[in-house]
């Protein structure tokens, strides 16, 4: 099952994973659990103090002292949880950049540039989000400034942004609350324009998750297309009798029915059932739903098409096809999708402006412009029009597995507008099953930017995952030549955010260095240069400064142990892991290590920074966090060694890369905690039943603990099948398990190792977990319990399978540091 980061560390999430970002648990003090209330469980740590201050005591009295103290007390003093508390609230308080966009300044003088911000706000237990600019000037080649704004602009309520192509107006999208319309609004560059209130018998909420999420501004920027949910059915209507479905009828003797029950696309989507493709004309605030998309379709991603000759223009977008169930969908790029192409006529109006014409979408049919392959996504139109560029993860749909390698492909686009579902796919990055050392591993991409384009009209810039780092390169579509173009001695990650023309806006970050802004210049052909970007975005506190710059890490090449003969050549190669410590040893002996251990299986943790890795760091903790066999990253033949042998070689390999840190003299064997989450979470507990002896504490997020209880629980249960069986699985899915394949899922669960386990273990359960049901977790801990080995649970009610709501994320990185210190004394 997939990760999702350490905050932003695990750069592509698949299967039911999600990263550490939230693998941590409730608050240790124990009047907590009889004050549940969010407001009561963040109140000022002086309060904590004073609440705290009676069990102290009590521990000190020997005429009032317990018989046990309460195992939730495990914090040393009062000072130790407040300093740990507010250390975790410093590095809290780091801002991320989730998108940016650059625009012509107007003047010649330069570029505006426009960063959309994220931090998390405690109290409101929500993301606050805002907007900071800045003017870019360059004095020559190189030297660039970036002239801030005094302060960012909160953008309170808005769901998305998205500015026109030419930066003159500003789309800001509301999605409703209860029965409420959703909100347009068009700003200038001065003032609200427009505001367009779209009631939900039009749609429900706009998607934003970016995934179905597609909002694009025609060329014009007089209509914006973009995915909201359909409207939702009438519901029957009850009273002394029945009423016809729809009725207005209010009479307080009446009720609503619930309806026929429809699937929706699993974790995170509950409730979202058909996305679907919508128009507004920015000046009238007409919404057309386009027609002719057969309901089989769920659509997302659309895009414009180059404008056409006469009154019509074409819409691209991605379409999913569900046909007895819709399976998660969230992380998982196995998923059968194609781009489509749907026809809008226009017509001018008396002011000669153009309108959408009357039933416009049903006189043109809906056509498939990739039947010959499997995946199709992320569409862009190369600037002169000619290209339809796309990634495909035809890797994961042909195999099952929920993220595989990418490919890329083009489609040449008709100048004369006659589309034809036999479009020519051609390859421009084919997928790499194994690279020479060094060599370009593959294309991992969880992202395109709207605009990837350098002003030869033929060159892409993207970020991808090469081993264990984040990289930027630029592809040549008419070529095929790839470039790394971030610097190859750095074993940072890096991240384009936009291009300044021809040039890179990025961010470059490492476990022990925050996220610092980088500008990408092309020196000569094939030749960048990177300048240092002074930023506001980032800042942390000197005493975080202090500790990050104490801290080192480097990324370890692990040999394979008893590779046999019928492996690929890529399932053979070492793997790797990333190694965080501190520069010098304390007194002399290795710091307490934690493994940590991503999901997916296919996903990756990279060397970007995380607030949560970086807090346990600096607490006095070594890291080490493995990139076992079956990672993104490392080329398709060793990512498809892992499926049908979850349970044994990624843990041998967890174990190699244990036993290698230990040899070189990194970590000692006394001192060893283990730390998953989801498909981690499953290597974390097998660990711990397979090498009993090994660890001292260990903590699990939402774990895969029981395959044969998940596969009839999950929103992706063929996940069961394909990591349990391999590629074969996908062929054998099916929602009616047989008592052998129930006895095989059986058998590769941690469950069944569970009489050996000892290790003390901390559980950080979402009850909202559609991925990994909350009952997973609950069986296995239990059953720990059972057979005397200490456990703490700790259910988070409001949470899905991330735990990431920022009070939930709070208490979580808080106690697990406390939990691994009680038993690493």
């Amino acid at each position: 099952m997939a990760s999702t980061t350490l905050v932003n560390n695990s750069i592509r999430s698949s299967g039911s994973g999600w990263c550490i970002n939230s693998l941590f648990t409730r608050a240790t003090s124990p009047f907590l659990s009889h004050n549940l209330h969010p407001h009561n469980l963040y109140r000022p740590i002086s309060l904590y103090h004073k609440r705290l201050s009676p069990f102290l005591a009590m521990d000190c009295s020997k005429a009032g002292q317990p018989k046990e103290m309460p195992s939730e007390l495990y914090a040393t003093t009062e000072e130790e949880y407040a300093s740990k508390s507010n250390l975790l609230q410093e590095f809290i308080k780091i801002s991320n950049i989730d998108k940016a966009w650059t625009f012509d300044s107007g003047d010649g003088m330069g570029t505006q540039t426009m960063f959309s911000i994220s931090q998390p706000n405690l109290l409101a237990n929500k993301k606050r989000k805002f907007m900071l600019s800045a003017a870019i000037s360059k004095e020559n080649k190189n030297s660039v400034t970036f002239q801030w704004s005094p302060f960012p602009v909160e953008m309170t309520g808005a769901s998305t942004i998205v500015p026109s192509p030419s930066g003159s107006k500003l789309l800001v999208v509301r999605n409703p609350e209860n029965e409420s319309p959703t909100q347009f609004e068009i700003w200038s560059q001065s003032q609200l324009e427009k505001e367009f209130h779209i009631p939900q018998t039009v749609h429900g909420s706009v998607y934003v998750d970016g995934w179905f999420e597609g909002i694009s501004w025609n060329s014009n920027e007089t209509f914006v297309a973009y995915v909201a949910e359909e409207p939702s059915p009438p519901k029957p209507t009850f009273s002394q009798g029945y009423k016809k479905g729809g009725s207005s009828d209010k009479d307080c003797d009446t009720w609503k029915g619930q309806g026929d029950w429809e699937e929706d696309w699993g974790e995170t989507y509950a409730g979202k059932r058909q996305p679907a493709l919508f128009v507004i004309n920015i000046n009238s605030g007409e919404v057309e739903a386009v027609k002719g998309i057969s309901k089989s379709l769920s659509v997302g991603q659309v895009v414009w098409a180059p404008s056409a000759e006469g009154l019509y223009q074409y819409l691209v977008f991605v379409g999913w096809s569900s046909n007895t169930r819709k399976l998660g969908i969230k992380y998982c790029y196995n998923r059968t999708c194609a781009l489509y192409a749907a026809r809008i006529l226009l017509h001018k109006s008396e002011a000669n402006e153009l309108e959408l014409k009357d039933n416009s979408f049903e006189d043109f049919p809906v056509v498939n412009l990739t039947q010959s392959i499997s995946s199709a996504f992320f569409p862009r139109f190369s600037p002169d029009g000619k290209f339809l560029v796309f990634l495909s993860a035809k890797c994961s749909v042909d195999s099952g597995a929920h993220s595989a390698t990418d490919s890329l492909h083009k489609i040449e686009w008709p100048t004369n507008g006659k589309l034809s579902p036999s479009e020519t796919v051609f390859d421009v990055i084919p997928v790499v099953l194994c690279a020479e050392d060094g060599c370009f591993p593959g294309l991992y991409c969880s992202s395109i930017l709207i605009n990837p384009w350098l002003s030869d009209g033929h060159t892409m810039i993207l970020s991808s995952i090469w081993c264990s780092s984040q990289v930027i390169i630029s592809v040549n579509v008419l070529s095929g030549e790839l470039l790394r173009i971030s610097p190859t001695e750095s074993n940072s990650s890096w991240n384009v955010l936009t291009l300044d023309g021809d040039n890179i806006i990025a961010e470059c970050s490492s476990p022990v260095d925050v996220p610092q802004i980088k500008y990408g210049y092309l020196v000569e052909k094939d030749t960048w240069s990177w300048l240092n970007v002074s930023s506001p975005i980032y800042r942390c506190s000197e005493k975080v400064r202090s500790l990050l710059s104490s801290l080192q890490f480097s990324i370890m090449k692990i040999p394979v142990k008893n590779a046999s003969a019928d492996m690929t050549k890529g399932a053979k190669k070492p793997f790797e892991a990333i190694f965080v410590s501190s520069k010098s040893k304390r007194d002399g002996a290795c710091d307490p290590l934690i493994v940590l251990l991503h999901g997916g299986p296919h996903s990756v943790w990279t060397t970007s920074f995380s607030k949560s890795s970086a807090f346990l760091s600096s607490i006095g903790y070594s890291l080490l966090i493995v990139n076992y066999r079956g990672s993104l990253g490392f080329g398709e033949e060793a990512l498809q060694s892992l499926p049908g042998n979850v349970g044994s070689q990624d843990v041998n390999d967890v174990l190699t890369a244990i036993d290698h840190v230990i040899d070189m003299g990194l970590a000692g064997p006394s001192k060893l905690t283990v730390l998953g989450g989801s498909h981690g979470g499953f290597l974390t507990t097998h660990l711990i039943g397979q090498a009993p002896d090994k660890f001292v504490a260990a903590a699990v997020r939402n774990p895969v603990c029981n395959l044969a209880l998940m596969v009839g629980t999950t929103d992706i249960p063929d996940w069961c099948y394909v990591e349990s069986y391999g590629s074969k699985g996908k062929k054998s899915f099916t929602e009616s398990p047989s008592p052998d394949e129930l006895t095989l899922f059986y058998s590769k669960s941690p469950i069944s190792h569970l009489s050996k386990v000892k290790t003390p273990t901390l559980f950080l359960l979402g009850a909202q977990d559609l991925r990994v049901p909350v009952s997973n977790g609950l069986q296995y801990a239990r059953a720990l319990k059972e057979k005397g080995v200490e456990t703490k649970v700790i259910v988070f009610p409001k949470d899905v399978h991330g735990i990431d709501r920022p009070q939930s994320d709070f208490e979580s990185f808080l106690n697990i540091g406390l939990w691994f210190k009680k038993y690493c004394k």
